[in-house]
């Protein structure tokens, strides 16, 4: 296994992971990732990552992946942002739009590439997706918000006599207003009630389902945010426990026990993202790459979810999920 070494950084966490084990040469080329959520959650991600750099040329002896993570906590991204800078990497690779403004806050040379950002033009973080000028480019995400309503679909079909839906909110996220809209627009058009509720911290998770349930809500929709993926086990236990039928964004959350996911496949957000890497190491200026969205979306189910719930998944919705959870 190769050698790991964690340590303490701002109140966040560290991770060097040499791509060469009982390498001795220098490390000649540092790409680092700013990661707002945990190792546990972003490990996967780099393994990934790292096998996608391999299959574009980069041998292990030349490079080195650092990744410094906020551990849930996205008002620590800009001081983990700035030691990161210090490292004086070559390129910074994040994985969120917090992430991506802290990176563009912390430094106006340094090559940063989204490995998927909300609405990065709407946030400032970029000019157009055509030409995204300054240092930032890579992959947005700010279709996310317009899936919104597949994923109400979705849902619907899953649960055919559910008429009354909740969605789950981060006031602190720029993009969750565009995601409401989207939301709301879907309800009116499916004939179905929705229910706003706000969570804009950890602690305030529980209280959010407390509201749906004294609202008897009939299923959740849970939209993409560093905060309730690092928070995804509390909100699969707290669904299940008041049997509440709910849709994500990641498939991270159905493994572990949601019922449904629908979203951009990280997988392939991830491979594009190493080819702008590449690209940035060979020379190119990350202000001439446009930024591009995700084009292949996944749907997840668990039928063992499906099942504790009481829910029978129509073979028809299980033909077009991609993967299904047994």
């Amino acid at each position: 296994m190769r050698r790991r070494e964690v340590i303490a950084l701002l109140g966040g966490a560290a991770v060097v992971w040499p791509l060469a084990s009982g390498a001795q040469t220098p490390k000649r080329r540092r790409i680092a990732f700013l990661v707002t959520g945990t190792p546990l959650l972003g490990q996967p991600y780099m393994e990934t990552f790292r096998q996608d750099l391999r299959a574009l040329g980069h041998s292990d002896d030349d490079l080195a992946i650092e990744v410094r993570f906020a551990e849930g906590h996205v008002e620590r991204l800009p001081d983990v942002a700035v030691e990161l800078v210090r490292t004086a990497p070559e390129v910074i690779v994040t994985g969120s739009n917090a992430a991506a403004q802290a990176a563009k806050q912390a430094t106006p040379t340094i090559p940063i590439v989204m490995a998927g950002s909300g609405d990065p033009v709407g946030a400032g973080i970029i000019a157009s997706l055509a030409h995204p000028g300054g240092n930032v480019t890579g992959l947005s995400s700010s279709v996310s918000y317009e899936i919104t309503g597949k994923k109400l679909e979705l849902l619907k079909t899953a649960i055919p006599d559910a008429t009354r839906f909740a969605i789950l909110l981060n006031p602190g996220n720029p993009t969750h207003g565009l995601v409401l809209q989207a939301a709301q627009q879907a309800a009116r058009i499916l004939l179905l009630e929705l229910l706003p509720v706000e969570a804009g911290a950890a602690s305030a998770i529980g209280g959010a389902f407390a509201t749906m349930m004294g609202e008897r809500s009939d299923a959740l929709i849970v939209p993409a945010d560093a905060l309730f993926l690092s928070e995804r086990s509390r909100i699969v236990e707290l669904a299940a426990g008041h049997r509440l039928p709910t849709i994500h964004q990641f498939r991270e959350s159905v493994a572990i026990g949601g019922l449904m996911s629908y979203g951009a496949n990280q997988r392939d957000i991830n491979r594009r993202a190493a080819g702008y890497v590449d690209k940035i190491l060979k020379g190119v200026k990350p202000a001439d790459l446009p930024v591009q969205q995700p084009t292949t979306f996944e749907l997840v189910i668990n039928l063992k979810t499906a099942q504790a719930l009481g829910l029978t998944v129509s073979q028809s919705l299980l033909a077009r999920a991609d993967e299904v959870i047994e």
